[in-house]
C-alpha cells in the first residue's frame, strides 16, 4: 500500500482508502491527501494498526462551560488506557471524540468541501490521531456519564460573544475571478442570490450549500431579467434531491424547491413577501407569507413551466405546468399594484440542485402552450436588467455594528437596508440565518423537535463561512453582530480590505439599555446569560477610525457621551470578574464560577520542581500539586498548548488515578492507570 501516491488519488479513492483504515473522510482534499499520508508512513513502521480518530475541533474560551461533568461510580478495574497525542505544529485545544464514519456523498458535497477558502479550511481546526481505545474507553464511559444540562436561553448573541473572543486573524481571502460573460443573455444573475447558492459557470445552474447547519437553510436566487408586458415563461428542473444524513429525521421537508416571479426589490425568500410569488414542491402556492393548497407535490427530476400572462384582462395570470401538465391559474396580480414594474424569474431551493431553461436550449424540456414566449427571447430591449452590482471593491460597502446584545442592532440594520434599496444590503447575522431556516414561512421557535441550542451554534457555524464568502464577492454588507471586542472588530474587518468599511455604533443610555433587554427577554426568553454580557461589558472597546476602518458613526449617544457609559461598562465588567490574565482560571465566582473544583494547570509548582497542577479545593478536597493525582471526579486533561491552561473532560470513574507526563512542544501524553 505504501506504493500508492496519494496525491493522484481522487476525493473518493481518498476516502475509501480512509474508511477501510477507520479514518476519519471529512475535509478538503489536502486534509485528506495528508491523513491518509500519515496513515501509510504509520502503517509501514508498523504503527498503524491501531490508528484512531481524533477530532481537533476548537474550543471557545469558556472553560469548563463547555465540559462534560460525569459522576463518580463504582465498578471494576479496567486495564490502563493510554491516550497520546501526535505531533502537532498547531496551537489548538484538543478533546476526545468517538470515532465517526461517513458514507461518500455526492458530488456536488464534495465540490462544495473543495471550494472553501483556505482561511474558512483554516477555521475549521486541525486532525490527529490516537490509540482506539478510546472509542472503547467512550462506550465504557457511557452508562456513567451525564451531560450538563444544556441551556435553552443561550441564544444568537451568546455564540457571537464566543466568537469574537478569539483573537486569529484569517488571511485575507483570495478576489473572486472575473468572468466574461454576455449580460445581454438570461441567467442566474450572481449580485441577486444568496451568497450560499452556488451558480454553475454557464449560470444556467445551480446548487446550495449543504453542509453541517447549511442543510437548514432555504437558498434562493433570480434572474438577471425580468418583464412586465406579453406572455412569456421559463422551465426549471430538479436535478438532484442532495444527501442531507446529518439531518434529523424530525427535519420536516428537508428536500423542496419553490419556484416563481418576484420584484427586483423582494428579498431571496420567494413567496413570503407581497409581489413574491412561489409555487413549492409541497403542493401549495405562497405569497406575503400566505399558504395556500394549489396543485400536486413535485420533486427530483420533475420539470416545472412557470408562466405569466400581462394580457389576459384585468388582472395579470400567473400559472405552472408540471412536466407538460398544466395545472391551472395559481395567482391573480392586481394591475394596479404591480404599476407595470418586471417581475423576474426566481427560485429557493432547500438541499436540491436545480437548471433553468430560459429559452437557451435547442429544444425545451417540454412544450409550452400556444402563445408563450421563453424570456430569452423576448427583445433585450423589451426585457428590464435587474440591479446591477458594484465594480469594484471600493464602491462596496461594509458596515460594522457595534453595540450590547439588545441595543437595537438588527433593527437598524434591517431598517437601513429598506432605505437604500438600491443598494441591496446583504445583512450577515444570526437573525438572518435564523430567517432563512423558516418551515412554511414560520421561524424555528424554542419548541422545536431538536435542540435549539445546537441549532443557534449551527447557525452561527454558518454565519462564520457566509462571512468568508462575502468578502470574495462585490456587494454591499451590515454585519450584525455585537463586535465590541477590539480584537474582533479588526479581525471581521481584515477581510473586507478594499471596501468602504465603517463602524456603526449603537449606545443607547443605561436605562434605554436595561429596558430594551427587559423587552426581549420577554418576547424571546433570555438571549444572554449574565456572565457573558459583563464579560462583554468589560472588554467593551468603542472602534476609532484607522487602519481597519474608514469611518464611524455613532447613532444614539455620541462619542463623548458613549466614552464615559463604556468606561462605567468596563468597571463594572471587571468588578464583577476576574483579571483578563486569569480568565481561564475557573474558580469560585466570576464569569464561569459555578462551585466545585475547576482545577488548572500551574507552572509554579512544588518547590524545587518544575511545575504541575493545583487543586484550589471544591469537590476534590484540598490540594495538590505536581506527578501523580487522585481524582474524585474522573477526568481527562484538554491542553491549549499556547498558553499552557489546562482543561478537563469525564473518564470512567473505574480509573482512580491520573498521571500526566509533561508536555513536550509538540507532543503530550496523558496515562490512566490503576491504583
Amino acid at each position: 500500500m505504501s506504493a500508492i501516491n496519494v496525491k493522484k488519488l481522487k476525493v473518493n479513492e481518498l476516502k475509501e482508502e480512509l474508511q477501510r483504515r477507520g479514518l476519519d473522510t471529512r475535509g478538503l482534499k489536502a486534509d485528506l491527501v495528508d491523513r491518509l499520508q500519515a496513515a501509510l508512513e504509520a502503517e509501514a513502521t508498523g504503527e498503524g494498526a491501531e490508528a484512531g480518530q481524533l477530532g481537533a475541533q476548537e474550543q471557545d474560551d469558556e472553560g469548563s462551560e463547555d465540559g462534560v461533568r460525569t459522576e463518580g461510580a463504582g465498578g471494576s478495574t479496567p486495564p490502563p488506557v493510554v491516550l497520546k497525542l501526535m505531533h502537532h505544529s498547531s496551537s489548538e485545544e484538543f478533546e476526545v471524540k468517538e470515532e465517526l464514519k461517513e458514507e461518500n456523498e455526492p458530488h456536488y458535497l464534495e465540490q462544495q468541501m473543495q471550494e472553501q477558502p483556505e482561511d474558512v479550511k483554516e477555521w475549521e481546526g486541525m486532525e490527529a490521531q490516537m490509540s482506539a481505545h478510546v472509542k472503547a474507553e467512550d462506550d465504557m464511559n457511557a452508562p456513567y456519564s451525564r451531560k450538563r444540562p444544556y441551556e435553552e436561553t443561550r441564544s444568537y448573541s451568546y455564540y457571537e460573544h464566543r466568537e469574537d473572543k478569539r483573537s486569529r486573524s484569517p488571511q485575507p481571502p483570495a478576489e473572486e475571478e472575473e468572468e466574461d460573460f454576455d449580460d445581454t443573455l438570461v441567467a442566474i444573475d450572481t449580485y441577486n442570490c444568496d451568497l450560499h447558492f452556488k451558480v454553475s459557470r454557464d449560470r444556467y445552474s445551480g446548487y446550495p450549500l449543504t453542509i453541517e447547519g447549511f442543510a437548514y437553510l432555504w437558498a434562493g436566487a433570480r434572474a438577471s431579467y425580468g418583464v412586465n408586458k406579453g406572455r412569456v415563461c421559463y422551465e426549471i428542473k430538479i436535478n438532484e434531491e442532495i444527501s442531507v444524513k446529518h439531518l434529523p429525521t424530525t427535519e420536516p421537508d428537508p428536500h423542496v424547491v419553490r419556484v416563481g416571479w418576484s420584484l427586483d426589490s423582494c428579498m431571496t425568500q420567494l413567496g413570503e413577501e407581497p409581489f413574491s410569488f412561489g409555487y413549492g414542491g409541497t403542493g401549495k402556492k405562497s405569497c406575503n407569507l400566505k399558504f395556500e393548497d394549489y396543485a400536486e407535490r413535485f420533486g427530483e427530476n420533475d420539470v416545472i413551466g412557470c408562466y405569466i400572462d400581462f394580457e389576459s384582462g384585468a388582472e395579470i395570470e400567473i400559472s405552472f405546468t408540471k412536466n407538460g401538465k398544466w395545472l391551472g391559474v395559481c395567482f391573480c396580480v392586481s394591475r394596479e399594484g404591480l404599476a407595470e414594474r418586471p417581475l423576474f424569474p426566481h427560485v429557493l431551493v432547500k438541499n436540491c440542485a436545480v437548471e433553468f431553461n430560459f429559452g437557451q436550449k435547442e429544444e425545451p424540456f417540454f412544450p409550452q402552450p400556444e402563445g408563450y414566449t421563453f424570456i430569452q427571447a423576448v427583445p433585450v430591449e423589451e426585457r428590464i436588467r435587474g440591479t446591477v452590482g458594484p465594480a469594484t471593491k471600493s464602491e462596496c460597502e461594509m458596515l460594522m455594528m457595534v453595540g450590547l446584545p439588545g441595543c437595537g442592532k438588527t433593527t437598524w440594520a434591517i431598517k437601513h437596508a429598506e432605505e437604500h434599496p438600491e443598494k441591496k444590503f446583504n445583512i450577515l447575522g444570526t437573525n438572518a440565518i435564523m430567517e432563512k431556516m423558516k418551515v412554511m414561512g414560520l421561524r424555528r421557535q424554542r419548541n422545536y423537535a431538536g435542540r435549539w441550542d445546537l441549532l443557534i451554534q449551527q447557525a452561527t457555524q454558518c454565519l462564520n463561512r457566509l462571512i468568508q464568502i462575502a468578502a470574495r464577492k462585490k456587494r454591499n454588507y451590515i454585519l450584525d453582530q455585537t463586535n465590541v471586542y477590539g480584537s474582533a472588530q479588526r479581525r471581521k474587518m481584515r477581510p473586507f480590505e478594499g471596501f468602504q468599511r465603517k463602524a456603526i455604533v449603537i449606545c443607547p443610555t443605561d436605562e434605554d439599555l436595561k429596558e430594551r433587554t427587559l423587552k426581549r427577554t420577554d418576547e424571546e426568553g433570555k438571549d444572554v446569560p449574565d456572565h457573558a454580557v459583563l464579560e462583554m461589558k468589560a472588554n467593551f472597546v468603542l472602534p476609532e477610525p484607522g487602519d481597519f476602518l474608514d469611518d464611524v458613526t455613532f447613532v444614539e449617544l455620541q462619542r463623548e457621551e458613549a466614552d464615559k457609559l463604556v468606561k462605567q461598562y468596563n468597571e463594572e465588567g471587571r468588578k464583577a470578574g476576574p483579571p483578563p490574565d486569569k480568565r481561564f482560571d475557573n474558580r469560585q465566582g466570576g464569569f464561569r464560577g459555578r462551585g466545585g473544583g475547576y482545577q488548572r494547570y500551574d507552572s509554579r509548582g512544588p518547590q524545587g520542581g518544575r511545575g504541575g497542577y493545583q487543586n484550589r479545593g471544591g469537590t476534590g478536597g484540598g490540594g495538590f500539586r505536581g506527578g501523580q493525582c487522585p481524582v474524585a471526579e474522573k477526568q481527562f486533561l484538554l491542553v491549549r498548548k499556547r498558553s499552557m491552561t489546562m482543561k478537563f473532560a469525564p473518564i470512567p470513574p473505574e480509573a482512580p488515578m491520573l498521571t500526566l507526563v509533561p508536555p513536550a512542544l509538540n507532543a503530550v501524553i496523558f496515562v490512566c492507570h490503576q491504583s
